[in-house]
This record gives structure tokens, sequence and C-alpha cells, in this order.
């Protein structure tokens, strides 16, 4: 028997629990919580099935989620809760001895700053208690580093250039609303972009560097350079890594909103006074923009991500290969009530606990997911509903951009 403990109750929760609920056969037992217990309520409801409880937590607090472990005993967390949550959630899994998975970097509430070294500061307690944790088990990060560590077992001898490219496609017919939630989603889009060249991070302007790609079923977008935390695992992890990039597509529209919203201070996330009260600016956005969660019924086109790479294939020869999932908004909402965004961070997570719970993926310590063997986690995409598909010899384009 083993049992699951989901935290956090959002668009990607909703799919973890739904997917789980699918793979009985694993997740004999699932619990579902988060500071809200109606709203995990409101799921379990909808996925109907009796291997479900639902309980409340307030994940900012230790001794809460030790509680929460206590009550309930699970073999694994499955952390989809606010990524400034990730440290009080590790800490409380290390003091009642549970195992531990996430889709993001922690990063802290006061500064908009992605790195994973707060959490691999936690390696040696991990590995000491006999514990597992799994960090960045969503899309991308996520599968876009198991398509690489898959791509250097079966393809290259040396992985020398890397682009890790993700394109919505979808349409909403909002105005403005962001995929996931709109606090970290700003947070991130607006910093500083930063690449890996020859040894050394190199800093860009927000969205300077920017080009159009072609995504496959899709065409031509616009592509912008970000940062993004699997840069700095896959870099470390495979050093013939000449240069690592990650792209994301923006309509101009969207764009356009973004530099008002900046313009006018609505980005910014330091307290304001406003008649008495201290509020932040960004937190006050998030409540009045459109809910992630409430996307997907008129949420139509596709998502794809995917990793190109070049380098040096077994032989010692000249390779470009491009692997890539294309996701449907709409499938994703039959299935789940959730948009494709949600779907593609969900399943993995579930993927990634399935992995542990079958003994796949277990290494006492904190790790990223491209450390574990790729190809147990790659099988079960297909079969959970994210097929891949690989290009192999085509033109990546990335050249041209930047």
């Amino acid at each position: 028997m083993s049992k699951v403990l989901i935290i956090g109750a959002g668009g990607v929760g909703t799919v973890v629990a739904h997917k789980c609920a699918q793979n009985s056969d694993v997740f004999n037992e699932i619990v579902l919580a988060s500071r809200t217990k109606s709203k995990c309520d409101a799921i379990a409801k909808a996925i109907g099935k009796d291997n479900i409880v639902t309980d409340s937590v307030d994940a900012d607090s230790v001794e809460q989620l030790c509680e929460l472990f206590d009550r309930h005993r699970p073999d694994i967390v499955i952390n989809v809760a606010l990524p400034y949550q990730d440290l009080t959630i590790m800490e409380a899994c290390l003091k009642c001895g549970v195992n531990y998975l996430d889709t993001a970097n922690y990063e802290p509430k006061d500064e908009a700053h992605f790195e994973y070294s707060w959490q691999w500061a936690y390696r040696e307690r991990f590995e000491k208690a006999g514990l597992t944790a799994i960090l960045g088990c969503g899309f991308d990060p996520g599968v876009s580093a198991i398509f690489t560590a898959y791509a250097a077992k079966h393809y290259f001898s040396e992985m020398q250039y890397l682009d890790i490219v993700d394109c919505n496609a979808g349409d909403h017919g909002k105005a403005f609303a962001t995929n996931f939630n709109p606090e970290i989603n700003i947070r991130e889009i607006t910093q500083n972009g930063r690449y890996w060249q020859d040894g050394k991070w190199v800093t860009t302007g927000p969205l300077e560097i920017h080009g159009q790609l072609t995504y496959p079923r899709i065409g031509q977008r616009d592509s912008y350079l970000l940062y993004h935390e699997e840069l700095e695992s896959l870099v470390l992890n495979f050093p013939t890594i000449k240069r690592a990039r990650f792209w994301m597509t923006f309509g101009q529209e969207y764009l356009t909103h973004l530099r008002v919203i900046q313009n006018i201070g609505m980005a910014r996330i330091d307290e304001v006074e406003y008649n008495g009260v201290k509020i932040v600016p960004l937190q006050f956005l998030k409540a009045v923009l459109p809910n992630p969660q409430d996307l997907g019924e008129n949420y139509h086109g596709e998502t794809s991500i995917g990793c190109r790479i070049s380098g040096l294939d077994k032989e010692g020869k000249e390779l470009k290969y491009y692997i890539f999932n294309n996701c449907s908004h709409e499938a994703a909402y039959r299935e789940t009530g959730m948009q494709a965004v949600s779907y593609t961070t969900g399943v993995p997570a579930m993927i990634g606990a399935m992995m542990f719970l079958t003994g796949k993926w277990v290494k006492p310590g904190v790790h990223n997911v491209e450390e574990f063997d790729p190809d147990p986690f790659m099988e079960q995409l297909s079969v959970q509903g994210l097929p891949w598909e690989e290009i192999v010899g085509g033109d990546l384009e990335v050249d041209r951009l930047g």
C-alpha cells in the first residue's frame, strides 16, 4: 500500500489529484490538502473516488505541516503549493521522515530571485535521514531536464548547445491573464534574462533577446530569452554544454499589458501603504486578474515545449536533435477540468511520485530530475497523456537567435 499527500489545490494540484486517482494501482491512498479545505473538497468530489481524503494546512508553518504528516503518514509529499513554501515543507519532511517532490525551486517572498542553492543546502540532511527529495518535476523545469538526460543517454556523446523552447499558442479569450499563479508568473518574466555561455552566466535585460522560432503544428512565434531554473542544474550535471538558453513565446498584446503593469507600479513586490493598510501591489493585482484555474473551459489551441540540442553523437559526428511535446488545451480540460499549462506541470509531478513509489527513482538526498534514469519516466509520459516526438537532423533555428 502507498499513500501520497498533495499540498496545493490550484490548477496544478487539481491535475495531480486527477492523475493520481487514475493510477490507483500505484497511489492506493490520496490526501489533498491546502489552506482552504473547501477547494480540496470540490476537487475530490469532481474526481469521485473513495480513496481521496482532504485536509487543511498552512504550508508556511512547519508545525502545522508536521501535524498534517503525523495524521496521514504519507510515503511522499507532492508539493504544488507556492515556491515560497518549499523550505518549510522540506523542513517538515525531514522532521517527520517523509519523502519530497516539487515542481519549482524555492524563491523568497521579498526578492524575485531564482536559484537552487537554498534547496541544495538540504542535501546532506536528506541523505543522512535516508529520504529522497526530487526537485523540479513539472514540465519546465522537469520534463525539459528529463528530455535532456534522455538525449544524453541515447543520442549524444557530447551535448554542446541546449535551447529549451516553450510555446503556448492557446487563446483563452481574456484581454490579459496568466496561465499560472500571476504573482509568480509576472515576477519571473519581468526579471533580467540569463544564459550559460562558455563556463559563465551572461545577463541580459528583461526580454531583451528575441526572435522567431517555428513550433510543430503551430508555426512561427516570437520567442524571448528568459532565465529558467533548470539551466542551473543542467549545466552542472552535463558539463560538456557550452551554451544553454531558455525561450518562451509571448504575444504582443500580452507584452503591452505587461509593460503597462510595470510602468504604473503594479509589478512591485515591496509593500506600499494604502488607506492605512500595507499591501503588495503585485499581490493586489493577482486578486483582480482572472484565476488561472478558471481559464480552461474556453481555452483553445495547444502548447509546444521541448529541447533543441546539438553536439556530437555516439560516434563523434555532428548531430542536431529536437524532442518535444504538444499538448491540447481542449483535451486537458476534458480530462481534468484544467488548461494545458496546469496539465503539463501536474502530469509529470504525478509520474515523478510514481517513479519513487515503484522504486525506480529512490536515491537518498536532494536531486534534480535529470540525475535519475529518464527511460521509465519517458515511457510513462506517453501513457499518461503527454506523448513526445523527436526530430533528428532537422534545422534547430536557434543559432539565428540572439
